[in-house]
């Protein structure tokens, strides 16, 4: 509930408070906006009373006649002493100074930031991070962050998927504003429905996450903040185009209704409708596109009552063609004169979120969350069929106090999710209801200085899987100026959607397989994983500049797994794990500011993931062990007219991938046993003229790399050598783009 909190504290500081207390907010300025200052030191000169500031920058300390001086501090800004006269509330802007222990990446308004006070591994990308690149949707904002890997599902429908600790995306929670988004139905396409510019910022945590949000998570969190009516421009455009034929259009339009209500119109719109096939075997290298998205925001905002809410309308509508160039949906569908394939989503969804914060206690707080959608998709795959219509419903209560202190928070609260899937496969329909309903309870100890500890665990009732209980454990250790080291432990369940999650099986010609083992779900257990993990970052000067290096490592063991096995060139089949499955993810990256304006980000990742396959224990197929990884930023300073430029650059390497044994395939379909490696560059310019308009113009894979025959027998595409899953790296090659910005506050 943090979202909808934050815009109440400086109101909510300026409240008459008890005789006792000093109540107050603090705050920094973030995009010339003052926004809340969570973790901030606050005491009394030579005494040893003192609080913290909670998530939304309010803090309560003791107060008594004799206490004259209010000391605050935080690392990366000015320490601040305040002469105190009396207990009336207070508001405070922190100044920021050069010596930052906030770590910024890429620019002093942290792109992208971690803290060294959060117990979780959890780091924040702003909407100047996502800016860096050509993010069009949620699916392509991780380009330039390392701990993201972003790659295609497979040759045909130019979907992209991403991984965090060497698992695929329907082990990674993925929210928007705290509510479960891109599952189910969803969980294929759903990132490339959420316009990048809705996002306001992005938080980011590696393993076990919060048990507040559910108890899907297994290899960590993302949360996507989407821009508020109340702080969003009045007015922003943005448009785009690329040479691989894509247009896109997003307006925000945003007024304030009254005193108390703001809306805003969020209306994106995409189109490709123009055919490419660069390398010659009959196929489009990028799918034809139509998409349309509106979201209708509303924020109602009481500071008198203390309560802030929310309410989304949003509908979406999108069409993707893919195939052969020859084919024609009109006369070919369902024949065999041209492979072709159609995929139409249409989507409805209903989310409102209610906040209230007690005005005379202000650490006590109330947030309730519902979202409903309704996701309908009829699809074809050559001549595979899919459809799957899928109503979930879900709603959250939370509520937050502290025992004695600000030093000890807790939050808990009931969650209730209902999920109604239809699905068409071919001939075979697969119908089911989950529901669950379940409570949990998240205790945090703050000593203020060296040690935050969080400890979670909730308990559900489902309908399939029964009565299970999700723990998480989240520690975190300063041991030196500078320092920070984490560890962290948690236990994930979930449901498997293997036709859902899995949609790039159909553009093949193989046979799908299901061992029934007895399971409630498709004849399948669900999937049960422990997530262990240890991070350390230590913040360092060096030539008088700042810079910061992370080692994180973490493990995955799977209890029980859906394995997916491709290792038969003719089938898919799934069955429960017989064995052992992990993933093993060890990183490293240095972020150093080099320079004046000039911020160099570089990491290195190594993966072990592993899985027992029917046919013995195997590396998981195209997933590098190895991946280097560069981004470097640089900007000019700002003009009296707020002209600058801005320029970026990132580069990926990966090391060879494990492709799926193909030796019982004829010798001409035949793949070697690993990829060769791959590199890729991107870059990008951007010219701001004013604080209201600017230019950027970029290219993806500037030097031109493509995957040689990414298809198998594409030749043929009803023969049954047939397969479009065998991606490692790009197939279009070099793409370059341009667009522009206006914005009017």
């Amino acid at each position: 509930m943090k979202t909808y909190i934050l815009y109440l504290a400086i109101l909510l500081a300026s409240i008459s408070q008890s005789q006792n207390k000093l109540k107050g907010v603090v705050l920094e300025a973030v995009d010339d906006k003052e926004v809340p200052l969570s973790g901030a030191n606050i005491y009394w000169l030579n005494t040893t009373v003192g609080s913290m500031t909670d998530e939304n920058g309010e803090f309560s300390i003791d107060y008594n006649d004799s206490y004259t001086q209010l000391i605050i501090s935080y690392v990366g800004f000015k320490t601040d002493t305040l002469t105190i006269t009396s207990n009336k509330a207070i508001k405070h802007v922190m100044q920021s100074t050069s010596s930052l222990d906030e770590v910024t990446i890429t620019s002093r308004k942290l792109a992208t930031a971690k803290s060294y006070l959060k117990a979780t591994n959890t780091f924040t990308v702003s909407s100047d991070e996502l800016l860096k690149a050509a993010c069009c949707n949620l699916s392509e904002s991780f380009e330039t962050n390392p701990s993201i890997d972003v790659n295609f599902a497979d040759a045909v429908s130019g979907t992209r998927q991403i991984k965090m600790l060497g698992l695929k995306s329907p082990y990674i929670l993925i929210a928007t504003e705290n509510i479960p988004a891109i599952r189910g139905a969803s969980q294929a396409y759903g990132l490339s429905f959420i316009p990048g510019t809705w996002v306001e910022s992005i938080q980011i945590t590696k393993g076990a996450g919060s048990v507040i949000n559910g108890y899907e998570s297994i290899a960590g969190q993302i949360n996507a903040e989407m821009v508020k009516p109340s702080t969003d421009d009045k007015l922003f455009v943005n448009a785009y185009a690329s040479i691989n034929g894509r247009l896109e259009l997003n307006t925000h339009i945003n007024q304030k209704v009254s005193d108390k209500w703001s809306t805003g119109l969020y209306i994106h719109g995409n189109l490709r409708n123009q055919k490419f096939d660069k390398n010659d075997d009959t196929f489009l290298d990028v799918p034809l596109k139509e998409q349309i998205n509106i979201m209708n925001r509303w924020q109602y905002t009481n500071a008198e009552k203390g309560i802030v809410s929310f309410i989304n309308l949003r509908y979406l509508n999108d069409n993707t063609q893919a195939g052969q160039e020859s084919f024609n949906p009109d006369t070919d569908k369902g024949t065999t004169n041209a492979w072709g394939s159609e995929i139409n989503t249409e989507r409805f969804e209903v989310t409102t979120k209610l906040g209230y914060v007690n005005t005379e206690v202000p650490w006590q707080s109330l947030g309730f969350q519902t979202a409903f959608s309704h996701h309908k998709q009829d699809s074809y795959f050559g001549l595979n069929v899919y459809d799957i219509q899928h109503n979930s419903f879900y709603s959250n209560l939370v509520y937050n106090t502290i025992i004695s202190d600000s030093r000890h928070k807790v939050k808990t609260g009931l969650s209730f999710t209902f999920d109604h899937y239809d699905e068409l496969v071919n001939t075979n329909t697969f119908e089911r209801t989950e529901n669950s309903f379940g409570g949990f309870f998240e205790y945090t100890y703050d000593d203020l200085e060296n040690l935050t500890l969080t400890a979670g665990v909730r308990a559900d009732q489902h309908n399939r899987l029964g009565f299970f209980v999700t723990p998480r454990l989240h520690l975190r250790y300063t041991p030196w100026e500078k320092s920070a080291i984490r560890l962290s432990v948690g236990r994930g369940i979930r449901s498997a959607n293997i036709f859902a999650e899995n949609q790039n099986l159909f553009s093949s010609s193989r046979q799908i397989n299901i061992a029934n083992s007895g399971g409630k779900i498709y004849g399948l257990d669900p999937e049960i994983a422990w997530n262990f993990g240890i991070s350390y970052l230590q913040g360092f000067n060096l030539f008088d500049r700042k810079g910061d290096i992370t080692f994180d490592y973490y493990r995955t063991d799977f209890q029980n797994q859906v394995v997916v096995d491709w290792e038969n060139p003719f089938e898919i089949n799934f069955y429960n794990l017989d064995g052992k499955s992990f993933a093993n993810s060890f990183q490293v990256e240095v972020n150093y500011n080099a320079f004046e304006n000039f911020d160099l980000r570089t990491a290195y990742k190594f993966y072990d993931v592993q899985t027992d396959y029917n046919s013995g224990r195997l590396q998981k197929p195209l997933t590098p062990r190895h991946r280097l990884f560069a981004n470097a930023g640089y900007k000019t300073n700002k003009a009296d007219n707020g002209s600058q430029w801005k320029f970026d650059a990132t580069y990926n390497w990966l090391s060879e991938q494990r492709f799926p044994d193909t030796s019982l395939s004829a010798p001409q379909f035949q793949l070697p046993e690993e990829t060769p490696t791959i590199g890729t560059l991107n870059l990008q310019v951007t010219k701001v003229f004013s604080p209201k308009f600017e230019v950027y113009v970029g290219g993806e894979n500037v030097t031109n790399v493509r995957q040689p025959d990414p298809i198998i027998s594409a030749n043929n595409p009803f023969g049954s050598n047939f397969d479009s899953n065998f991606v490692y790296g790009p197939i279009f090659g070099s793409m370059y783009y341009a667009g522009l910005r206006y914005k009017i506050k």
